[in-house]
């Protein structure tokens, strides 16, 4: 008998117009709360905090500071502090106490120029290792910090002689299961993508995927390397399998062709269902989001004719799509508590939250 499951719908839920332009929003864990982060007109930073209550998103918090904030994780941070590390339009990297906005409680100059992405692991449910954030930037490094240390990276990872003035436009941890092992992913304005383990401190995976990485993110941080899903400009989406790495063939890669809906639009962001890492969403340059399933295939691995096996791509499946901006749509989180409820920006300057049905058939 076959069984038809029903797509999940995507229905926008409460949207709040803004008075800045928004970069970046994060659910607070364990919360029905989102913070916003943006830039107003005239250079300073906003950061938002709002509570969804019943039928309304009500402000709860605000302040304005002296730098533009650009992105923003929780990922390092315990379910006891609940601290929010950002990076700034002027290459700050702070953590805030969200009770209290008035002041960081760190703050360094981590970089040169604008930090465009962050990330944090061994935090809330990834309690694994040290609490590290990594932060990627326009000025082409890529530093890890540990917010114990004051004042240093842990880690810097600096652009080649010949790759100084490229932009960093992604970072991201992954394989942190156990307390020694941790990757960091970066995607680069030209293509590049990287990956580095920072057990060894070397480069353990690189290539170009032609257009530039807008974002690149592991299906799970605390797991062994299972896959990576990558988008950037004019439609670029690529699927990495990384379990199994061929010594000429390198891992197997699934391109998925652009169509109609999304034409030449820049995808500027990808996040993992947390409930299911099979499941993403991304946010377009056109004002839309795409529901994804990735399917594996029947066998992950196959033999070449030396008997060395390599890997093999499945498929992706688009669940659902819906057009919920008139601008793109600058970033996407899914709660991480009830499945189905995300929280996404526009350039349109609106902070939205919607819910996506049926999530739990697939």
């Amino acid at each position: 008998m076959t069984v038809t499951l029903e797509r999940p719908q995507i229905i926008p839920h409460l949207s709040k117009s803004l008075n800045y332009s928004p970069f970046d929003a994060k659910w607070i864990p364990c919360s029905a709360k989102v913070v916003c982060l943006g830039q107003h007109p005239r250079g300073t930073g906003a950061i938002q905090i709002y509570e969804l209550n019943g039928p309304e998103l009500k402000l709860v918090s605000e302040s304005e500071k002296p730098h533009g904030f650009k992105c923003g994780t929780f990922g390092a941070s315990s379910l006891q502090n609940r601290q929010l590390a950002t990076g700034t339009l002027e290459g700050h990297l702070q953590v805030w106490d969200i009770e209290n906005l008035s002041n960081p409680v760190y703050n360094v100059k981590g970089h040169e120029q604008v930090i465009n992405a962050i990330d944090g692991v061994a935090g809330i449910g990834h309690n694994i290792g040290a609490p590290e954030i990594v932060t990627g930037s326009r000025d082409g490094f890529v530093k890890v910090w540990d917010t114990r240390q004051k004042g240093s990276p842990v880690a810097t990872i600096a652009p080649a002689e010949n790759e100084i003035g490229r932009d960093c436009w992604s970072v991201s941890f992954g394989n942190s299961y156990n307390n020694e092992e941790r990757m960091v992913v970066a995607g680069y304005e030209n293509g590049d993508l990287k990956i580095f383990d920072l057990k060894t401190m070397k480069l353990y995976y690189e290539t170009n995927l032609n257009n530039g990485v807008c974002c690149a993110q592991f299906d799970r941080k605390d797991i062994l390397m299972n896959k990576l899903v990558v988008v950037g400009l004019e439609g670029a989406m690529n699927v990495i399998d990384l379990r199994t790495r061929h010594s000429t063939k390198g891992f197997a890669n699934l391109i998925q062709p652009k169509d109609s809906i999304t034409g030449q639009s820049t995808i500027w962001t990808v996040n993992h269902l947390p409930q299911n890492r099979d499941i993403f969403m991304t946010g377009n340059g056109n004002g839309r989001v795409r529901l994804f399933k990735y399917e594996y295939p029947s066998e992950r691995t196959l033999k070449d004719e030396k008997g060395e096996l390599y890997g093999v791509c499945g498929e992706l499946k688009l669940l659902n799509d819906a057009i919920m901006a008139t601008q793109p749509v600058s970033s996407f989180d899914w709660s991480p508590d009830k499945q189905g409820l995300c929280a996404m920006t526009s350039f349109d300057q609106k902070l939205q939250l919607a819910f996506v049905t049926k999530l739990n058939q697939y």
